[in-house]
């Protein structure tokens, strides 16, 4: 079975090893699709992330779909040859916050791809991964596996409409258009949005935010006044999402936000600083958003049912050995918006 395992910054290695065997309520499955995510890339690119840092090989990936090839004792519900979308997200189900049902918090949860504890939670790049069935949702016949891998980020923002509240006839902006930020628009529309419009600093990514949803794009690095223009009257929209991680995008996103408008933060980046002054005078409510759980289910329902289109964001499919190249356009903004693993 070969695995694709980071080491250190730029060493990311096809390794062999033995595949597991499912055991009790656990299913067997061949992967067949594996989506690129920005937290991969900080692991390939930079070693890891803020204080996160890799200190062991650790296998990537948590953006995966394929086939089930067996099943473990007591498993019903699944059959061996149906394909599934699998949920990284693994919480204990014990800690305080599980038993809030704020699973995203969990305080022992096993993340697929994640430095943060040691030993390192092993990710799902391979050929095999054995996962619990209840992380298992059947993808339908006509999704390929590769739309299916969507589920994850999909899911990301679904949880990011839910911190945001009812978007229905809201006015929304949508500032930072890689794969979150489109996939930002997909799920607002779905929700009943009015109006997107989506900014960024490259025509090429905003191209695909207008393919998937978004009703006009701006380009703030060579037309600033144009998103400018909708901060008369106090502002124009209704909530923002801000999937950047950028300061100057934060804070040209409070100038366009109405009163009691909602910002949500997806972006990760640095410490910036904040216009305190326009929060307390326009009584701006700033929300935080972190993974999922529950809406990895919704996100495959709403992909089985055709209810949204993800496939214009798909730019590049890579075979496991050629992991490398993918990894290095993936990061490439000007060539790829989500760049997948075929095993």
């Amino acid at each position: 079975m070969k695995s694709i395992v980071i080491h250190a910054a730029k060493d990311l290695r096809i390794e062999g090893s033995e595949a597991e065997t499912a055991g009790p309520g656990q299913v067997e499955i061949a992967i067949e699709a594996g989506g690129i995510c920005g937290s991969d890339l900080h692991y390939y690119n930079h070693g890891g992330f803020g204080t996160v840092r890799v200190r062991q090989p650790m296998v990537l990936g948590h953006e995966v779909a394929g086939r089930i090839v067996a099943l473990g004792a007591g498993v019903a519900g699944f059959a061996v040859g149906e394909r599934v979308a699998v949920s990284p997200s693994r919480p204990c189900g014990a800690c305080e916050y599980c038993q809030r049902g704020q699973q995203n918090q969990c305080l022992n949860m096993r993340f697929y791809g994640s430095a943060m504890p040691m030993p390192h939670i092993q990710g799902a790049f391979r050929q095999r991964l054995v996962a619990e069935s209840w992380q298992c949702h059947k993808v339908a016949d006509h999704v390929s596996p590769h739309i299916a891998a969507f589920a994850e980020p999909f899911a990301v923002t679904l949880h990011a409409v839910n911190r945001a509240g009812s978007l229905l006839g809201k006015r929304v902006l949508v500032t930072g258009c890689g794969p979150i930020g489109a996939l930002c628009v997909v799920a607002a529309r779905a929700h009943g949005a009015r109006e997107i419009v989506v900014t960024d600093v490259m025509d090429g990514v905003l191209a695909k935010a207008l393919a998937v949803g978004a009703d006009r794009t701006i380009n703030v690095a060579s037309d600033p006044a144009a998103l400018a223009a909708y901060g008369a009257g106090k502002g124009s929209f209704d909530v923002v999402f801000e999937a950047s991680g950028n300061e100057r995008a934060v804070r040209g996103a409070l100038d366009v936000l109405r009163p009691r408008g909602v910002f949500v933060q997806l972006g990760l980046g640095g410490d910036i600083s904040i216009p305190q002054n326009v929060v307390v005078a326009k009584e701006i409510e700033m929300r935080g958003t972190f993974r999922f759980h529950e809406e990895f289910g919704l996100a495959v329902d709403l992909i089985n049912s055709r209810r949204v289109d993800v496939e214009p964001l798909l730019t590049g499919i890579y075979p496991i050995d050629d992991a490398v190249a993918a990894f290095e356009i993936a990061g490439d903004r000007s060539r790829s918006m989500k760049v997948q693993i075929a095993f």
